[in-house]
């Protein structure tokens, strides 16, 4: 195992954080018997942001537990059998991972053996820039070249790469995933033909899995180009075949890039695909996506509002109205993707500013002033509270009680009880 600079990690907030030095010692990370491994050592190589924090360690759960407990750490046995369990401290979860090799797997769990070889350990993850290790003082360990590949933005598996993915398939999207985020240039040749040759294994994984990778993938800024590359590979039709507008997928990830705003996956999952309302059931029961997601996807791909770039601000307060902000500004991104005219960027960027600084008016009209103007208490109410509200929305939201209490009248007066 070949070290890099000692302590080079050690200026990282992330990793001089009193809460993280007192787990890390806990478990011994003074004396080697714990290092931080994966995404936080990657992600700040990179100089990239770092959320989660995973820690490796020498000791068996149960000793584990008892180290951290006894240091005033929460723990909770979130993977106990497996060898993982997470500390809770200060309101920081950090997720603890005894060395292990794995023994069996049948491409959608493994089972392991603990070991106290950190090379071992390596061995057994996915790509060669998710296997470095770094002491509690910062210095970088990397058994297996990660750091070259890193360098490179290379996202390479470890060993054989058929070897990698039949352990675990989901492995097949996390290598599109991990290009998409960190890498440049074509995919890994060896790791590409690797996947495509063992795309089915997609189809033995939980939707639940599949779900929650795929949308990390479409989070990211290389997403579009991933799923070109899926495609060429017959792997895109196996987890997403709705995906046949991929240009307006491209189109709004380049946006998302270009104005800053937060990637939003859900939105960039509706981009890809044009359906109607079955077709979107269908597809959130596939993926098993949220009622939340399934109505937000369903609104954007089923609502007919007309939504172009050159909307009066009344027209867009009315649209707001009728559609919700959501779907409004949701609408605004899939017509912003369409629009071949780069010119037109500040007007669709005006529509999401008014969207964002609206207030939801509300209608002065009440059910004491309905039944005062003679409309009976029951079905009568809601139809003629419709009517007014209709008024009430073209005529801009007027908040003039007069106006509205003799368009009630106007509407009583009509109708025949």
């Amino acid at each position: 195992m070949s070290d890099e600079t000692q302590g080079e990690l050690a200026v990282h907030d992330w990793l001089k954080n009193q809460t993280t030095q007192t787990v890390m010692k806990a478990l011994g990370g003074e004396r080697g018997e714990a290092r931080f491994v994966g995404g936080s050592v990657r992600n700040a190589l990179l100089m990239e942001p770092v959320s989660d924090i995973d820690i490796a360690t020498i000791h068996a759960p149960a000793e584990a537990t008892k180290l951290l407990e006894a240091a005033g750490v929460k723990v909770v046995p979130t993977g106990f059998d497996h060898g993982t369990v997470t500390a809770v401290l200060d309101g920081k979860h950090f997720e603890i991972t005894t060395l292990r090799v794995d023994v069996a797997t049948d491409g959608r769990r493994a089972d392991v053996a603990f070991t106290g070889d950190w090379v071992e350990d390596a061995k057994r993850r996915d790509f060669t820039m998710n296997a470095l290790y770094a002491d509690l003082d910062g210095t970088v360990h990397d058994p297996l070249g990660g750091r070259d590949d890193l360098n490179s933005r290379l996202v390479r598996f470890i060993g054989d790469p058929h070897d990698r993915i039949r352990e675990d398939y989901l492995r097949v999207l996390r290598f599109f995933r991990f290009h998409a985020y960190y890498g440049t240039g074509d995919p890994d040749a060896a790791g590409l033909a690797a996947c495509a040759a063992e795309k089915q294994g997609l189809v033995q994984l939980s939707a639940e899995r599949v779900q929650a990778e795929l949308l990390k993938l479409l989070s990211a800024d290389g997403a579009g180009a991933a799923l070109r590359q899926m495609a060429a590979t017959s792997i895109l039709p196996i987890v997403l075949p709705e995906a046949m507008r991929l240009d307006r997928l491209e189109a709004v990830v380049d946006i998302e890039a270009n104005q800053l705003f937060t990637s939003d996956p859900v939105l960039r999952l509706s981009s890809a695909v044009e359906l109607d309302g079955s077709g979107v059931d269908a597809l959130a029961a596939r993926l098993k996506l949220s009622k939340k997601d399934r109505d937000r996807v369903k609104a954007m791909q089923t609502d007919e509002t007309k939504i172009v770039c050159y909307l009066s601000v009344r027209e867009v307060h009315k649209a707001l109205y009728l559609m919700g902000v959501q779907c409004f500004k949701d609408r605004v991104m899939l017509g912003w993707a369409t629009d071949k005219k780069g010119a037109n960027a500040m007007q669709w960027r005006a529509l999401l500013a008014i969207a964002d600084s609206w207030v939801r008016p509300k209608l002065l009209l009440n059910g004491s002033m309905m039944k005062a103007a003679g409309v009976p208490e029951g079905p009568e109410m809601s139809r003629v509270y419709g009517e007014v509200e209709e008024w009430w929305v073209d005529a801009g939201f007027i908040d003039d009680e007069f106006s509205i209490i003799e368009r009630l009248k106007a509407v009583v007066q009509a109708t025949v009880y």
